[in-house]
């Protein structure tokens, strides 16, 4: 034996590997117990066992085996090191542990695992399992395959068995239930969804679309083809015999079934099926070769995009064959490459293969068109595409064969369905209606594949910006008219900005200024509709003229005398202008203008009018192109007149607005040019410069005026010559480079003009377009604007002659090309080059050419490498745009060139990307996993040029394709790359990769590196948040555009920072574009990522003149959601690092001028002394931006505290002090962050030697506590009581001694007990101060608290306890009274500020966290520290919490609303009323923001809803309501909606108690107040989500408030009480509909408990909870899968408990019974037996007889054949309880006369006596009383007829016995209950003992006893009860505590200034005065209180 024992003396790691099992099993005890205690997770402890764990789990002995197991888990869980484990541990299991017979094994195995996976080692487990599924061991692939399944992380499949299992599986998507551990914040939100009732469809459909859909695709192998073709495969393809060829196909069809295919060179397998499709003969090999193609397609995806050029055209032209089979072949091929490239790329193609002669073709390639289109959304099918696929489809649907019409129209439907009538009816102008009709029933039909909203994502696009992007609007109406912008479904054709004052669309400053004029013009539509007129002949033109001009006018048109001439041209004009536009004939009055002499016109000053009069008709007419037609010829022949030719300018300025430039220009250019006049042409030139500046380029046919311009050009005549050099400088705005192409032809000395002229327009932007804008007012809107801006960048490129040099690339240069010998690749290149050279401007088309060049880019010769990268570069400027199409196949070699070793050939490959970048802008290159793989490749010189290119690049793009986030994984890698330079460029594209993609993307791609990586490239990931940029704001075309001068700009630039760091999200910035615009026209400083676009031509001084801090919008707001989300580092160093100053320099620089931040973060200090004294001068003059910039300003105060000169700090400290002063007199609130990120740092300061430092900082820290809570304040203070620094910490003491002193015990954080411990410990410091502090400080707590001092204190050293004592006895104080600090002190207790006041505070005083919280805190503290008793707070008089001296003393400053006292009967006064609602002051504005500002402001408002004052209440609900009713906005009440309810319900008592009472008030008041909840309820429970919040208490005490309101006479007898009962009727409907049903179920349940408990309670009232309770059961069909039953059944237990069956039989009526057995049958019906399966929540079932019931009911129902429905059983049980209830009738009513006669209970008999007569009135209960005395029946009747008044009095008597509704749950539940169970009650009261207890204590109170007491005794239920009787949970409760809070938050700031003796009573009902002074009290209070009254009058 002594063997035995001795291994109980080893240590437990020993006794783990013993050979004993028991020392073993032993030592896995020991282990486990020691494993659960350490709570270190990286001691070294740990490390022992890291060897021994898989020994834990394979032992030999099943016993040990089991608890080594457990001891395992506890490990994995707990230790740091234990992924070390994973492998082996993970093999045991498997291996050993999932054989195992014991089921228990099996869990801790399975249990280990997944601790593994949530440790994030799941991959070495899965590896472990999926090796245990190749064991022979049955048992352990059960198990493997079990573990993988409960794995999330993991999919597998085995096709098989899967298919009939699906079917089983709920479609519903399963929810992860475990999480790794850096998923804990996702677990937290998992866990908070649950508790608010599970998932209770709140989300809906946002939760489902936020889980991202897995493609099937991403997670498949890829399969490598390109090797497993056959050998002969290339010999086959080109046999002669039709079958090999088939055989070779067939093979390649094999092949390409698989669903993914690894990526590699699949151009020549592309290029032998092309051949085959387009040319062999045999069709069902065209249709094989068309399947593969799809199948590449199919599997290669994006991958597949380079080779679809080429194969495209070659389909399309193959669709001639007539065959079904090959046709649908060739349409799944093309529907499948379509997938893996874009339009735009295929667009030349198709467009080119549309004007193909043969119809079928032309049919198929419509629809073709048509079914990309349905891919397609608005943004990826622009206008730049419309319009080409358009103008071709036009062609088409006028085609003479029915099928190309029928299949253009499909194709236009589409287009016009995805893009939006918007985009595509400019291009349908001249479509006749019958046509248009057609498109559009066929864009009816259309299904599109990214499901359609109507209006499409267009009209989500338009929508957004519109609202909340009109900063400017002014008043409401702007408002509303964007709202209903926003809302209206359907494209947004006619946007708010039609109308000239309404919001600009898109919040686009005006239309431009024009629009004043132009736009007010009635151009019909958005889009101006063209007028088209017939030619009229010159006889109906005078008939038309004789009708509106004067028959002189007409007579005197050709006399001969000019004077007649020009009297009739006056009164010409004079009608012109009369006309109205409707009326004004213009083609018939530019005839008669016209008539002879016309324009041959000799007077100069008829001419001159005569112009005059055709620009005016021009204006103000229905103008057309005919009129314009008459008239223009004779304007240019004028235009180079020197008299009239202004007036010929005017004119046809006119008509150019009228019949849009475009047209008119062109037809006045070619008019000028057709003529010899030089004069005339070279100001027409001039007219034309002009015009296009005033009317924009848009729709200009530049190709048009280039032949002419060239012509002028050549001109003789000087003057024509400058003009049309002009012209180009204009045209040149607006066409940048591209231009000087058309005239490189031109001579030398001309060019050298031209490009002289250029150079004047470089730099300079085109002018916003001022006339013509009546086109876009409607419909154009900023992106048209941009669209046509870029179309004329585009057009321009079209418009240029390219040579299509596909037919010089022929075989044999490609061939040369790819020679073996050098030399002849180098002749190929060089023909390459000239023939590039010859052409100029080329077409796509290139034929075999990129294939040759892409195969020279990897040359052995480097020499040739260059050379071609040469070629590339020349042929991205020739083949402009279109070279986009070649990106993938030829732009991706070359930047794998970007690796090359030489620098020379890296510099040219740069060069040449980004010459093509230039062309094809980043899309193209960030499309497709390309750019990934080339990261992936280790080459570090590949690696560092591309990560300097995308650092380039990346911040001038406004949004990139998602496929950036490929990247990432390989930025990473670069991030930890051996070669330093990659590293940097690595991090140095981090911030620009952030910028796109946003930082939680790029924090979820680091999951998959390893734990050492992860950690340094977060580390990384912070440090590049730090320094993003903000995105690019789109184009400033407005810069010109900012109507309304400097105004808004000056909030402007906020929007570029919306996010300071520049976060990623575009949407919260308020506007973007506008925001550039504004920005850099206005002097303020609108900051661009880091750039600071300030004007440089202001001088220094005039630079200094603007407000010092600029206000931006939400800055702090966000700044502090920034530091919340970790986007910026906090604000908590040791000493400031570089970091810290950057940032907070950077988050400067939007709101603080610049010359003030340089002076600020100057090197020098005494430049940080200059801008203190600019900040002092400054401070009241810009309050507002001080507030805006607060925690800025504090940040960097902090940062002064660090410097080591004496003057900075004394002058910092000064403009604290001055600075706090202001917050206090504001009424400002410091904010959470900004008290944390300052007070530390202050508190540092304390510590100061210099005594006069110390002094002022005690001071800022006593002005702290206005304006910050002094609780709070206290922490910080405790916090600096922990220094090193024995000054800092004496100081702290002291200060803490203060706020003691003058805030009383309640500063004291987290508890007073803690804090004096805390303090206490200083009394034996080593430092002689900061032990005389300690104890200075704790006889200041002495003073203030007594005794209780030493309690509190707990346990000191004697030493330090006898210091203490002396120091007590010699201060000799006694304790006073509670502290009532001095009134001067504290300015603001003393401010009457209304409550709506704080509402309006400015800035962040608005960060109102509820005041009831702050309260809640305050009181929780209080109920602790006071040991006090809730159930006695509401008896505290609400009279005795009037300040009456200040209302005395009221001079009439501030008129406050005093609704006239009730004239109460003395007694009265002392009842309980409900809430104490602070009539002259808000109670005291502490608050906390531990919420972000509308939280708060929500509490807030809520708070208000509560409120005495009928119309504070109303304002408070109409807000919410406004809030609920907007969709975007209701999600913020979430979470405050129990609240909400309860403030609502508080309203509906306080009414109901005292505003019904209250002769004085206006009832309409009421029933307006009345309509107001009930509207904002209904408005609250439509919308489901929130209604389910609402919690079970909440629930039941709001059906109880609503009930009693139906039920209260009061509300009847007003004029509109109807009505209000009707709503208050449909909004219980809705409780009951829309709650969580459970909750309601569970409410409604305790409802009727106690109603029935309550005998004051009427009976009507019961009967209504259950007719709510009969509507539930009618619901439950449909609601009980989303029905807790466990609770529900809990529930019905406790019911079934108080009322057995028995008791429930006595009721006197027969409902509740039958609505009990009713909500049970339902149930069981509905479960089945199942039902017994959820009593889990019931400990001890015995206690009611629901579970016999439950079983009762299962078994009738078996029983039941089934044949008779369920309701006939229900009837037939009714029924026969009924016969029962009649054959019992003489057995009750002899009970009830017993009742009668015995003394206890007459009562109580006499009650059940009146139901029983009022149910069954035939009864005859004469038998009983015939034998009785005279006395007795007489006695009977009395009583029957008092009850029967008392009954009619539909339970006022509730009201007047002095219950109030609240004590109904707690109290009068208890007393009745006693009654009926005859505990030794014996007075027969119906009214419960409780209530007397609280008149008891009143009256206590009243004679000044004391009640302390009561603190002893057991709450008044327990008293009355047996302890059976379970306690309802009800919101009463809260109720309570609420109430006292808000009393004690006034009291503690209101100090009540009654007789010294009187105690400040706080809350509690405590009042400790001797009788006599209380009641001398009381008659005083009566006394001013009467005076009060009487004043008022």
């Amino acid at each position: 034996m002594g063997d035995d024992s001795e291994w109980m003396k080893l240590p437990i790691d020993q006794k783990c590997e013993h050979k004993l099992w028991k020392a073993r099993l032993n030592g896995y005890e020991e282990a486990l117990k020691l494993f659960q205690k350490i709570d270190d997770e990286k001691s070294p402890e740990w490390s022992k066992y890291l060897g021994l764990i898989k020994k834990f789990v394979t032992d030999s002995n099943a016993v040990a085996q089991l608890k080594g197991l457990e001891a395992a888990l506890a490990y994995v869980e707990n230790a740091h090191v234990a992924g070390k484990t994973t492998g082996e541990v993970a093999s045991g299991v498997v291996n050993k542990v999932f054989n195992q017979p014991k089921a228990r094994a099996k869990e801790l195995g399975l249990d280990i695992c997944l601790m593994y996976i949530e440790i994030e080692k799941g991959e070495a487990v899965q590896e472990e399992l999926l090796k245990g599924l190749d064991n022979k061991n049955p048992k352990i692939i059960v198990a493997c395959i079990e573990t993988l399944r409960k794995d999330d992380s993991f999919l597998f499949w085995q096709l098989k068995e899967l298919e009939e299992e699906w079917v089983k599986v709920s479609s519903v998507a399963p929810k992860q239930t475990r999480f790794l551990r850096s998923q804990q914040e996702l677990k937290a939100k998992f866990e908070q969804q649950q508790a608010v009732g599970g998932d209770a469809d709140g989300g809906g459909d946002d939760e489902e679309e936020a889980v991202p859909q897995v493609d099937a695709y991403e997670l498949l192998e890829a399969v490598e083809i390109l090797s497993k073709l056959p050998k002969d495969f290339y010999e086959k393809i080109e046999a002669k015999k039709w079958q090999e060829r088939k055989e070779a196909l067939e093979a390649v069809e094999l092949l390409v079934k698989n669903p993914k295919l690894e990526s590699g060179d699949y151009a020549d397998l592309v290029k032998v099926l092309k051949k085959v499709v387009g040319k062999d003969t045999n069709v069902m090999l065209v249709a094989l070769a068309a399947k593969c193609l799809a199948g590449l397609a199919t599997g290669l995806r994006k991958k597949f995009g380079q080779y679809a050029g080429h194969v495209v055209p070659t389909i399309l032209e193959k669709f001639k064959e007539k065959k079904p089979q090959v046709v649908q072949a060739l349409q799944e091929a093309i529907d499948a490459i379509f997938l893996t490239t874009t339009l735009q790329n295929i667009s030349e193609d198709v467009l080119a293969v549309m004007d193909n002669k043969n119809p079928t073709i032309k049919q198929q390639t419509s629809l073709f068109i048509a079914r990309s289109f349905r891919h397609c959304t608005p943004s990826t099918l622009p206008k730049s595409l419309l319009k080409p696929f358009c103008a071709a489809l036009l062609k088409h649907i006028n085609d003479s064969a029915p099928e190309v019409r029928d299949a253009g129209f499909e194709a236009l439907g589409t287009a016009l369905k995805v893009a939006g009538e918007k985009a595509v009816n400019p291009f349908l102008a001249d479509v006749d209606k019958l046509k248009l009709d057609r498109i559009k029933e066929c864009a009816e039909k259309v299904e599109l594949v990214y499901g359609k909203k109507t209006g499409g994502t267009a009209e989500k696009k338009e929508g957004k910006p519109i609202t909340g992007k009109t900063p400017a609007l002014s008043g409401a109406g702007g408002d509303k008219e964007t709202k209903d912008a926003a809302t209206k479904p359907g494209p947004l054709k006619k946007a708010p900005a039609v109308k000239s004052g309404g919001p600009p669309k898109k919040g686009k400053p005006a239309a431009a200024a024009g629009m004043g004029g132009a736009g007010a013009k009635s151009k019909k539509g958005p889009e101006t509709k063209e007028i088209f007129e017939s030619e009229l002949s010159i006889e109906v033109c005078e008939e038309k003229a004789a009708a509106v001009l004067p028959a002189s006018c007409i007579q005197q048109l050709d006399s001969g005398n000019w004077k007649e001439r020009l009297a009739c041209m006056e009164e010409f004009q004079k009608a012109v202008e009369l006309m109205e536009r409707s009326e004004m004939p213009c083609q018939a009055l530019v005839r008669m203008l016209a008539k002879k002499p016309g324009w041959k016109e000799t007077n100069f000053q008829v001419m001159q009018m005569k112009l005059h009069i055709v620009a005016l008709i021009a204006q103000k007419g229905n103008f057309s192109k005919t009129s314009a037609q008459v008239v223009l010829d004779g304007l240019v022949d004028k235009v180079g007149d020197v008299k009239c030719g202004s007036n010929a300018k005017e004119a046809m300025t006119a008509i150019a607005e009228a019949c849009q430039l475009p047209w008119t220009a062109e037809q006045v250019v070619a008019m000028a040019f057709s003529q010899k006049n030089p004069k005339n042409q070279s100001e027409t030139l001039n007219w034309l410069s002009n015009a296009i500046k005033e009317f924009g380029f848009s729709g200009l046919n530049v190709k048009a005026f280039i032949s002419n311009v060239k012509t002028a050009l050549a001109a003789t005549n000087p003057a024509v010559r400058t003009s049309a050099i002009t012209l180009l400088g204009v045209m040149y705005l607006y066409m940048g480079p591209p231009l000087r192409m058309f005239f490189e032809d031109e001579k030398p000395a001309l060019l050298s003009q031209i490009d002289a002229e250029f150079e004047k327009m470089q730099g300079q932007t085109a002018p916003t377009p001022t006339r013509g804008i009546s086109r876009h007012s409607g419909g154009g809107g900023d992106d048209g604007e941009e669209e046509e801006q870029e179309d004329v960048g585009n057009d321009v490129v079209d418009l240029l002659p390219r040579t299509d040099i596909g037919d010089k690339i022929t075989a044999e240069l490609v061939s040369k090309i790819g020679d073996k010998n050098w030399k002849i690749r180098k002749e190929g290149l060089d023909e390459v080059t000239s023939i590039i050279n010859d052409a100029k401007f080329i077409q796509p088309n290139i034929g075999e050419l990129p294939a040759a060049l892409k195969s020279r880019l990897n040359d052995s010769n480097k020499i040739l490498v260059q050379q071609t990268l040469s070629i590339l570069q020349q042929l991205a400027t020739a083949m402009g745009p279109n070279i986009k199409q070649h990106v993938k196949n030829l732009g991706i070699p070359v930047i794998t060139v970007l690796g090359d070793s030489k620098n020379n050939v890296r510099a040219a490959a740069l060069a040449t990307v980004n010459a093509w970048a230039e062309q094809t802008g980043m899309k193209e290159w960030l499309e497709g996993e390309d750019l990934a793989e080339e990261l992936k490749k280790e080459n570090p010189f590949l690696r560092q040029e591309l990560l300097g290119w995308l650092a380039e690049k990346l911040p001038t793009l406004r949004s990139v394709p998602s496929d950036l986030l490929l990247c990432v994984p390989h930025l990473y890698s670069c991030l930890e790359d051996r070669n330093g330079d990659v590293r940097k460029k690595a991090q140095d594209a981090l911030p620009f990769f952030m910028m796109h993609l946003g930082f939680e993307k790029m924090a979820k791609a680091t999951s998959k590196l390893k734990p050492t990586s992860k950690d340094q490239v977060l580390a990384m990931l912070e440090k590049a948040k730090a320094n993003m940029p903000a995105k690019p704001a789109p184009p400033a075309k407005a810069s010109s555009r900012v109507v309304g001068g400097a105004a808004p700009a000056k909030f402007q630039p906020a929007s570029a920072l919306a996010e300071d760091s520049g976060s990623n999200t575009m949407e919260s910035k308020p506007d973007p574009k506008k925001a550039k615009a504004g920005g850099t026209s206005s002097k303020a400083k609108g900051v661009q990522g880091k750039k600071v676009l300030s004007k440089p031509n202001l001088k220094e001084d005039d630079d200094k003149s603007g407000p010092i801090f600029i206000i931006v919008p939400n800055g702090k707001e966000q700044r502090m959601k920034d530091e919340k989300g970790l986007k910026v580092l906090k604000w908590n160093f040791t000493t400031p690092r570089d970091e810290y100053i950057e940032q907070l320099k950077t988050q400067m620089s939007s709101c603080v001028a610049k010359w003030l931040q340089d002076e600020m973060f100057h090197a020098d200090f005494q430049h940080h002394n200059k801008a203190l004294a600019v900040m002092i001068e400054h401070l009241e003059s810009e309050k507002d931006g001080v507030i805006s910039c607060l925690d800025l300003i504090l940040k960097w105060l902090t940062l002064r505290f660090f410097d080591t000169n004496t003057s900075v700090l004394m002058k910092a400290l000064e403009y604290l002090k001055l600075l706090f002063n202001l917050l206090s007199q504001e009424e400002y609130h410091l904010t959470e962050n900004e008290a944390s990120s300052f007070i530390p740092y202050l508190i540092l300061k304390v510590g100061e030697p210099k005594d006069v430092i110390r002094k002022d900082v005690r001071a800022i820290l006593n002005r702290m506590c206005l304006i910050y809570p002094a609780s709070k304040m206290f922490t910080f203070i405790m916090e600096g009581t922990k220094s090193k620094n024995s000054k800092q910490r004496a100081e702290c003491l002291e200060e803490l001694g203060c706020l003691v002193e003058s805030y009383g015990m309640n500063v004291c954080q987290p508890t007073p007990g803690k804090a004096l411990k805390e303090m206490a410990t200083h009394i034996g410091d080593r430092d002689n101060t900061v032990r005389n502090a300690a104890l200075n400080t704790i006889v200041t707590v002495y003073n203030v608290h007594g005794d209780q001092v030493f309690k509190l204190i707990g346990n000191l050293s004697e030493k330090d306890m006898s210091m203490l004592e002396e120091r007590i006895k010699r201060s000799a104080k006694r304790p006073s009274a509670a502290p009532v600090r001095q009134a001067e002190e504290k300015p603001q207790r003393t401010q009457n500020i209304s409550a709506n006041a704080s509402m309006l505070r400015k800035g962040p005083a608005e960060d109102m966290s509820s005041k009831l919280k702050y309260v809640m805190i305050n009181y929780g503290l209080q109920n602790r520290n006071m040991g006090s008793h809730s159930e006695t707070t509401h008896t505290v008089p609400r009279e005795f919490q009037l300040d009456l001296d200040e209302i005395e003393n009221d001079n009439g400053t501030v008129r406050c609303e005093m609704p006239a006292l009730v004239q109460h009967k003395l007694d009265d006064i002392f009842e309980p009323v409900l809430i104490p609602e602070p009539k002259i002051r808000a109670v005291s504005p502490h608050f906390d923001d531990m919420h972000s500002n509308t939280a708060s402001t929500i509490n807030f408002v809520i708070s208000q809803v509560a409120s005495g004052d009928i119309n504070t209440s109303i304002q408070a609900l109409a807000q919410i309501d406004e809030v609920l009713r907007q969709e975007d906005k209701a999600e913020a009440m979430s979470g405050h909606i129990d609240q909400f309810l309860i403030a609502t319900f508080m309203q509906l008592r306080l009414i109901y108690n005292t505003h019904m009472a209250d002769e004085k008030l206006d009832k309409d008041e009421i029933v307006k107040l009345y309509s107001c909840i009930i509207g904002s309820m209904i408005s609250l429970f439509q919308i489901e989500s929130l209604a389910r919040e609402a919690s079970t208490g909440v629930l039941k005490d709001l059906m109880h408030g609503l009930i009693t309101l139906m039920l209260d006479s009061r509300v009847e007898d007003i004029e509109e009480g109807e009505q209000v009962i009707r709503s208050v009727n449909l909004l219980v409907v809705k409780v009951l509909e829309k709650s969580d049903q459970t909750n309601i179920l569970s409410a409604l349940l305790v409802l009727l408990q106690d109603s029935l408990l309550a005998t004051a309670s009427s009976p009507k009232f019961s009967e209504l909870v259950m007719k709510c309770l009969w509507r539930m059961v009618r619901l439950l069909p449909e609601t009980i899968n989303s029905i807790n039953l466990d609770r529900i059944l809990l529930d019905i237990h406790i019911f079934m408990k108080v009322f057995p069956k028995e008791k429930l039989k006595q009721c006197k009526s027969e409902f509740p019974i039958r609505t009990l057995k009713t909500l049970l049958h339902t149930l069981c019906k509905l479960k089945g037996p199942k039902i017994l399966d959820h009593l889990t929540m019931i400990d001890n079932k015995n206690e009611s007889e629901l579970e016999a019931h439950l079983c009762r009911v299962m078994k009738h129902s078996m029983d039941q054949t089934g044949s008779k429905a369920d309701k006939d059983t229900e009837k037939g049980a009714s029924r026969t309880e009924e016969k029962a209830s009649k054959a019992k009738v003489n057995d009750i009513l002899a009970e009830i006369f017993k009742k009668i006669g015995s003394k206890e209970n007459t009562k109580e008999g006499l009650a059940e006596l009146y139901e029983y007569k009022k149910k069954y009135s035939d009864a005859d209960i004469e038998p009983f009383l015939k034998n009785s005395s005279q006395f007795f029946q007489s006695y009977v009747e009395r009583g029957l007829r008092l009850i029967e008044t008392e009954r009619e009095g539909k339970g006022r008597i509730a009201a007047s016995t002095g219950i109030s509704p609240q004590m109904e749950g707690t109290c009068v539940p208890a007393s009745t209950h006693t009654v009926s169970s005859s505990i030794g009650n014996t007075n027969g009261e119906e009214v419960g003992p409780s209530v007397y207890l609280e008149r008891l204590k009143i009256l206590r109170q009243r004679c000044g006893l004391d009640n302390a007491k009561q603190e002893d005794r057991p709450p008044l239920t327990s008293l009355l009860s047996k302890p059976a009787l379970p306690t309802v949970a009800s919101s009463t409760d809260m109720l309570h505590s609420k109430l006292s809070q808000l009393r004690e938050s006034r009291e503690q700031y209101q100090h009540l200034d009654l007789d010294s003796n009187q105690t400040h009573s706080s809350g509690i009902g405590t009042t400790l005065a001797s009788p006599s002074s209380a009641a001398a009290n009381i008659d005083d209070l009566k006394k001013r209180l009467e005076r009060i009254k009487s004043s008022r009058k």
